[in-house]
């Protein structure tokens, strides 16, 4: 029997596309299950609007269902609330740490409002003493910095609130 604890458990497994040591859990972008007598509807949030790897997520949540014999559901994108870098797990803010990304300041980047860019630490050598040098990077949710004492660049994934 399909069960709403069943299906979070197969969504837990379904790795984001654009950084794939996070899952759609980690990033906090299910925002909820409902079951409608034999069919469930799968919420879902981008974590900005416009992500280009929402459809891809969208695939890769319908292969992932359809391999454990789960057919009846429907997937809806939820705008409002818009993703905050809150949503984002601890366990996913570790993630990313280890494979090199910083995660979220819990301040969002105002810099290109007169204040100064978030003090960031490096997740290679931990040392707080780097610089933006982008505010944007590899992806539109990641800015790209330095650290001014290994001399590491690696990207930071931005808070958004």
């Amino acid at each position: 029997m399909v069960t709403e604890e069943k299906i979070w458990k197969i969504l837990e497994q379904v790795s984001d596309p654009e950084i794939p040591v996070l899952t759609i859990s980690d990033l906090g972008i299910i925002r909820g299950i409902e079951k409608y007598d034999e069919s469930f509807k799968i919420k879902i949030t981008p974590t900005y609007s416009g992500c280009p790897a929402m459809r891809v997520i969208e695939t890769e949540i319908e292969a992932a269902l359809k391999k454990e014999k789960i057919t009846d559901f429907t997937i809806e994108t939820v705008l409002s609330p818009a993703w905050t870098t809150d949503w984002l797990s601890e366990n996913g803010r570790q993630k990313l740490a280890e494979y090199g990304i910083a995660p979220p300041v819990n301040e969002p980047d105002k810099s290109i409002l007169f204040a100064d860019a978030p003090a960031v630490s490096c997740p290679i050598c931990h040392s707080p003493n780097t610089k933006m040098i982008s505010l944007f990077g590899s992806t539109a949710c990641k800015a790209h910095y330095q650290c001014n004492s290994c001399l590491e660049p690696f990207d930071y994934f931005k808070c958004l609130k």
